[in-house]
């Protein structure tokens, strides 16, 4: 493995968003892994990217299973050396049904935590020491424009009118303080953390939101992308998308 290569590990790359990111990357000329609960839609997933001509390797990650993390990030480590790159992309919306104030079901919303924050904290953590031989380290977490209480307080903004849920949007603003956290006490390493809203894009993440969906996967990438790759101009502890800064 040339040290040259950037190592790029995408969580929930076999489809969607996180494989839009999977496979830009790889167009970029990174070494790309391919994180998935299921091995099998993983390897697929990474077949694809390299019969277009990249290089990519899948790899078992299920975010919740903290064993299971460690297992795989050493194995990244022994193969691969370093990472250079860490998306946070995996999350679940979960059941919107048990979401609603007032007639949660917290096993519910804690299943969503589980995914959406504590899985980024659990390979986070497992993958610092591996960001740490990086020379110039990248962490980008998706989050959600949903998590913005600003949007969501402001009665121009057609998100103010969505209805209130306790587990989708409440995790992703938990996750833009997380990065918050991590930015605040990497930033001394160069390791720079920002959070990104992708925005409603056309996959199965946004199947049965209630209204038309009409970006695509690619253009959701691209802010995950730009923040992954940018260079010594790339901000730290900030959350964009497509247009700048997002309000907290």
């Amino acid at each position: 493995m040339s040290d040259e290569t950037t190592i790029a590990l995408v969580t929930g790359a076999n489809k969607g968003i996180g494989r839009a990111v999977a496979d830009r990357f790889a167009e970029l000329g990174m070494t790309v892994l391919v994180g998935a609960r299921d091995l099998e839609r993983g390897a697929a997933a990474a077949a694809e990217i390299r019969a277009a001509g990249g290089t990519a390797y899948p790899i078992a990650l299920d975010v919740t299973d903290q064993p299971g993390v460690t297992a795989t990030i050493k194995e990244i480590g022994d193969r691969f050396g370093r990472l250079d790159i860490l998306v946070n992309n995996a999350g679940i919306a979960g059941d919107f049904g048990v979401q609603a104030p007032g007639s949660a079901q917290l096993d519910g919303v804690r299943a969503v935590f589980e995914t959406n924050l504590f899985g980024v904290m659990t390979v986070t953590e497992a993958a610092l020491p591996l960001l740490r031989r990086s020379s110039a380290a990248r962490i980008v977490n998706v989050s959600s424009g949903t998590s913005s209480m600003t949007w969501m307080t402001d009665a121009t903004h057609y998100m103010s009118r969505m209805p209130g849920l306790l587990g989708y949007p409440v995790s992703k603003a938990a996750l833009n303080m997380l990065t918050v956290q991590y930015a605040k006490a990497l930033s001394h390493e160069g390791i720079l953390v920002n959070a990104v809203a992708p925005g409603a894009t056309d996959t199965d993440f946004a199947k049965g939101l209630p209204y038309r969906v009409t970006r695509s996967a690619a253009e959701g990438a691209a802010i995950v992308v730009q923040l992954a790759t940018l260079g010594r101009e790339c901000p730290t502890g900030g959350f964009f998308d497509d247009n700048g800064k997002v309000p907290w």
